[in-house]
């Protein structure tokens, strides 16, 4: 028959549907019944007689299972017994074996329908292929109360005047950005929404049933009957979660279907990297969770786009003004002839202060006048984005009916129920105790650690500088700073590339021993363990360049020394900002171009590999042995979803460089606006294709005047004061005699009666600076509150919206009422046998 050529079997005469041709095959069962979801265990074959033993479980007790509560024939009984045994042997542990016979009858008394497959092309691993009939999802979405359409569809009514005119001219403009998706556009229409229930089916449009659920949602309702189905064999086993923890299953997924094509061709592919997200059809693909994140990750990456353009004209700013700043011009200018004092002391000479002319230029081009303007906006642009998102978040919720993610994160996780089935609870709690003890002993111990490498990377730059200041190149001493600088930021980027990986394997390891009992709660203690170590990690280095280099130095003749031979380091003359500049963009980039992006591309693909090797393939054959796979075998391959904690953790170290530090390097916004473009493609790429399918800072001068600035900022040094031992060996290095040299600092000078004492002016200084940050916060408090208060979180369109589908659910509920009364006079309830 046409359906055995299909299949392959012999013992199948069901019709095929007429959207066969539009489906792929391997999506359904031998009875051309859609497979919902697809549970996977570890069998061992050696011989002939166990595949036939095999088939006759097909022929007889999966052919019961379908047939829902219908007692086997006496025939199948024996068959089935006969069977059983055999299959047991199979494995390793004949518990396994029996937990996973009465979970699966268990399921059939559930109302699903199974069918076993273990004659496919993956060696080692057998297949449970599930359909949820009409009854089973019309039960399962009334228990979850999900919110389907009904038939009632009102017009939804946009601004009106000028507004209107507004929304219709930029949609016209960004037509070509969004994807060829009809569902995209702007509807005119919507369905009117209420919890399913079968008392009230007359409300929904019930013409087509085959699409009234689609595949998101149906692999939802089945996934919550295997979470709910008991097995009592396996002692405090309950549930698939717990199954799967023990081992009885190795995975339990829902198939990729044919939506993948769509969302590959117009969410996956870089070709559409200008496009909007479609985000409709990501949250009926994989869920609210996930169309929530990458509605958010557009939000974000949409709103990089205005501080991208201010971070780009401040930058050019400051290149044009770069001739013009009287800092630069003055410390440029030769003819002050300003001696500096030594660096350090013996090994270092005198030195022109114009020999920092590249530096101070530089630094200018991130502090500048408008670097102040450009650090309001971006806290107003934090606070703008805040406020937009909620918008957002409340329009999403109200076009997709959510149901809230609460009520789905109350089942026990695996690893907890299977620690109650080790009869281990008790003691499991306890261990939740000790686990906080031990992650506070940890996280100081790893806070520490990072804190030793922070200060080996300063030993690193201390010496270094010094080997290069010594050396008889001049080119090499001309740029020994730049040097140290670029690598000692190189060191620090891989540091925490490789912490990064450890403390988050290590948050992980921690947040199991804990044995949280939900998932809700184990991404709270992961996300919290996980924030707290990876933080501290990528912000120490920059934390110390911005707020502590360079204040502990001390002065010529009494410099501060680490280990009695290496001077605490200070920041070139034109201050720190360059150095922090060259830390955070090396440090960003880095992180984002190897971490966020290499790392997501190749260890997806590695971890694939290593399952086609491990399966008893060799890599060369990978791309033929997978073209003759069927859909649940590939799908087997893939990465399971392990949840969107890394993802999140990735933009919120972002967001902390493009907002936290973002007045040292203005071009933040550019370059994480131009990672989260290609983010959002390679992130797509992965949950399509790689992962199974988830469940569903300035100085002030007194006067106001930047003229005499550097003057102002240099102290002075009487070199007749310089300590046995600390003068230069070389005094005579610029080709004259030095009596007084200057260094940067706020001290007073060598004929006052306190010299070398901090002097009036690093105390005003000071004073000045607090004063500045206190002003700037409560400003940027201040404008951020009129910001909120501005824009509601909630559209005045979307809340109007709200209140008219309450009126019309009662017009529906009084029209609808008088033909269920008729039907009910009629004809028996449809659900009265559940």
């Amino acid at each position: 028959s046409v359906s055995q050529e299909i299949t392959g079997k012999g013992f199948i005469s069901f019709p095929l549907l007429y959207w066969w041709n539009d489906t792929p095959k391997d999506l359904f069962d031998s009875d051309f019944k859609r497979v919902d979801y697809i549970l996977t265990y570890h069998i061992k074959k050696s011989s002939s007689s166990r595949q036939h033993t095999s088939l006759l479980r097909d022929n007889a007790f999966t052919r019961t299972l379908r047939r829902g509560r219908a007692q086997p024939a006496p025939a199948a009984r024996e068959e089935t017994k006969a069977g059983s045994p055999n299959l047991c042997m199979d494995h390793h542990d004949d518990d396994k074996c029996l937990w996973r016979e009465e979970f699966e009858s268990n399921l059939v008394e559930m109302g699903l329908e199974l069918e076993r497959d273990e004659e496919t092309k993956t060696p080692g691993v057998g297949f449970v292929k599930i359909h949820a009939p009409w009854s089973v999802l019309c039960r399962e979405a009334e228990f979850m109360k999900l919110k389907m359409p009904t038939k009632k569809v009102y017009e939804v009514k946009h601004s009106s005047g000028v507004m209107e005119k507004i929304n219709v001219f930029i949609s016209k403009l960004t037509d070509p950005l969004h994807p060829n998706l009809e569902e995209n556009r702007t509807q005119k229409v919507k369905h009117l929404s209420y919890p399913f229930s079968r008392e009230k089916q007359h409300l929904f449009d019930l013409s087509d049933k085959d699409s009234f659920f689609d595949s998101k949602t149906r692999s939802l309702l089945v996934f919550e009957v295997l979470k709910r189905t008991k097995c009592t064999k396996a002692k405090f086993s309950m549930g698939i979660t717990s199954l799967l923890g023990s081992g009885v299953y190795l995975a339990a997924y829902p198939l990729h279907d044919v939506s993948t094509s769509l969302l590959y061709e117009e969410w996956a592919s870089y070709s559409v990297f200008y496009k909007y997200q479609p985000t409709g059809l990501i949250r009926k693909y994989f869920g609210e969770k996930i169309g929530l994140y990458f509605a958010w990750l557009g939000v974000y990456t949409q709103m990089l786009i205005p501080a991208s353009l201010v971070g780009v004209i401040v930058f050019l700013y400051g290149c044009l003004t770069v001739d013009d700043d009287i800092p630069s011009v003055e410390i440029c200018d030769q003819r002050q002839n300003i001696s500096m004092c030594p660096l350090c002391d013996r090994v270092c000479s005198y030195w022109n202060l114009s020999t920092a002319c590249g530096t101070a230029r530089a630094s200018h081009l991130f502090d500048n006048p408008a670097t102040v303007f450009f650090s309001i906006f971006m806290s107003l642009w934090a606070a703008f984005f805040m406020e937009h998102w909620k918008r957002r978040q409340m329009c999403l919720n109200y076009e997709w009916d959510l149901t809230g993610f609460e009520d789905e994160e109350d089942h026990p996780r695996a690893e907890y129920e299977f620690r109650i089935m080790q009869k281990s609870l008790k003691k499991g709690h306890k261990s939740q105790k000790v686990t906080l003890h031990v992650f506070a002993s940890l996280a100081v111990l790893q806070i520490g650690v990072t804190f030793a490498i922070v200060f080996g990377v300063i030993l690193y730059r201390i010496s270094t500088k010094a080997a290069l200041a010594m050396s008889s190149n001049p080119m090499t001493r001309s740029s020994a700073r730049l040097t140290v600088k670029t690598t000692a930021a190189i060191i620090n980027l891989l540091v925490i590339l490789i912490l990064d990986e450890v403390y988050g394997a290590v948050a992980r390891w921690l947040t199991l021993l804990e044995v949280p009992k939900t998932d809700k709660s184990f991404e709270e203690r992961l996300i919290f363990k996980t924030f707290i170590l990876k933080f501290v990690n990528a912000f120490t280095p920059i934390i110390y360049i911005a707020f502590f280099r360079g204040r502990l130095g001390g002065h010529p003749g009494s410099y501060l020394y680490v280990f009695e031979s290496y001077r605490m380091e200070e920041c070139a003359h034109g201050g720190c900002l360059m150095e922090l500049c060259i830390q955070l963009s090396i440090t960003m980039l880095g992180k984002q171009l190897i971490q966020n992006n290499l790392f997501e591309i190749g260890v997806p693909k590695l971890k694939k590999l290593i399952r086609f090797i491990k399966s008893q393939r060799g890599s060369f054959q990978e791309k033929e042995y997978e073209k003759k796979l069927q859909r649940y075998e590939t799908d087997h391959f893939l990465e399971p979803f392990a949840g969107l904690t890394p993802e999140y953790m990735e933009m919120i170290i972002q967001f902390g460089f493009v907002t936290l530090f973002v007045a040292s390097f203005p071009l933040a916004p550019l370059f994480a606006l131009l990672n989260n473009i290609i983010e959002i493609r390679l992130d797509a790429k992965k949950f399509v294709a790689e992962l199974r399918r988830p469940d569903a800072l300035s100085s002030f001068l007194p006067d106001g005047s930047m003229h005499g600035f550097v003057n102002h900022t240099l102290s002075y040094f009487n070199v007749s004061h310089f300590q046995n031992g600390t003068a230069p060996l070389e005094p005579f290095h610029l080709g004259f005699h030095v009596d007084i040299c200057r260094y940067k600092d706020y001290r007073d000078p060598p004929w006052s009666e306190t010299p070398y004492e901090i002097s009036k002016e690093f105390w005003a200084v000071l004073a000045a600076r607090l004063a500045f940050v206190i002003v700037f916060q409560n400003v940027v408090m201040l404008m951020s509150d009129v910001v909120d208060w501005i824009i509601p979180d909630i559209p005045k369109d979307i809340s109007l919206q709200i209140h008219k589908e309450k009126i019309l659910m009662m017009d529906l509920f009084m029209k609808e009422e008088p033909g269920k009364t008729q039907l009910e006079e009629t004809s028996p309830s449809p659900h009265r046998n559940y």
